[in-house]
């Protein structure tokens, strides 16, 4: 089986080398334990010699692009810097891209490789990940593609995508097993020191407040609301700040942050609650209260649907110290 790792230009040593590693340290294994090795590995890209990290690495690839007629899988790594630079050097690629997947190649983005893979427009009408902090440019820019919030990977037919940074350890390690045995995979990241049942990553998301818009008005109730989440608001309240009705706001709101009036609300507080639990001593229940929540089963279901953790989970992971057992 032939495995393509292509390397874009503006691309990271960190992201383009890991699928080149694992698949060419799979055929190791493979050879000590008597078996042959099944993986042909290469980097493909549109030079011959592409730097990497802004110029601080150049990699030598084994073939052009323009010459691959046929290779098994292709993954895509991410992008390193703007988005759009990023896209423009690599404009090119595209139509091979597409080429390869028509002729039966399986494709595969890592973190901000999605935007790449979603230039080909092979995903319309498909869902994806990509880094929980690109989410929304992400959805700006390509409409007909479903993120999946949080994901950590997504395969649909032969079309697959990770979610951000280490997360791509995840897909490669899923195609290894796809490709190989489950045996050969848990090898890989025993060896590498991988967690190969991580399946979200929303216990790494920061909420930033989704303020790409220009609707000035939901811009105050954004504001009210930052403010003033430790009190109770009810949607009422928030539409009296810009003086509309419930309905009208409600769809605004909407549309300016692709969260309702309620999820948004709540994922203030639950950033809220996340510091205190990263920076303090204080025990769940007084986070709890901190940041506007009476009811300690609402709140602990309203954490864990957004971070993936329940409350005590995400303390004892991310907290500086530790008191509570």
């Amino acid at each position: 089986m032939r495995v393509s790792v292509f390397v874009p230009q503006y691309g990271t040593i960190e992201g383009i080398t890991p699928a080149f590693r694992t698949f060419q340290t799979a055929n190791e294994f493979l050879t000590v334990f008597g078996k042959k090795p099944i993986f042909e590995v290469e980097y493909v890209g549109l030079r011959e010699y592409v730097p990497a990290n802004n110029g601080e690495y150049t990699i030598r690839t084994n073939r052009l692009l323009q010459d691959v007629s046929k290779t098994d899988l292709l993954i895509i790594p991410p992008l390193f810097g703007d988005v759009d630079s990023g896209l423009l050097a690599n404009a090119e690629a595209i139509p091979h891209f597409q080429k390869l997947h028509g002729q039966g190649t399986s494709l595969a983005s890592l973190c901000v490789g999605a935007f790449l893979l979603a230039e080909t427009g092979l995903l319309n009408g498909k869902k994806c990940s990509t880094h929980w902090a690109y989410i929304n440019e992400f959805k700006e820019r390509y409409p007909q593609v479903e993120v999946e919030d949080g994901a950590v990977i997504t395969a649909h037919d032969n079309i697959y995508s990770s979610g951000g940074a280490s997360s791509l350890w995840n897909l490669i390690l899923y195609l290894l097993e796809k490709y190989s045995d489950r045996e050969t995979a848990v090898m890989i990241a025993k060896y590498f020191a991988l967690d190969i049942g991580r399946d979200s990553q929303s216990q790494f998301a920061i909420f930033r407040g989704q303020r790409s818009h220009a609707d000035t008005d939901i811009q105050r109730v954004q504001d009210y609301i930052e403010k003033n989440y430790e009190d109770k608001i009810t949607v009422e309240d928030l539409a009296n700040v810009i003086n509309l009705g419930r309905r009208t706001f409600e769809r605004r709101f909407k549309d300016a942050t692709n969260n309702t009036p309620i999820e948004y609300i709540q994922r203030v507080r639950i950033e809220a609650a996340k510091k205190y639990f990263e920076a303090s001593r204080k025990n769940v229940s007084e986070v709890m209260y901190d940041v506007g929540y009476t009811d300690t089963k609402a709140f602990r279901d309203i954490f864990k649907k957004i971070t993936g953790l329940t409350p005590i989970e995400y303390r004892n992971k991310f907290a500086k110290i530790v008191n509570e057992v």
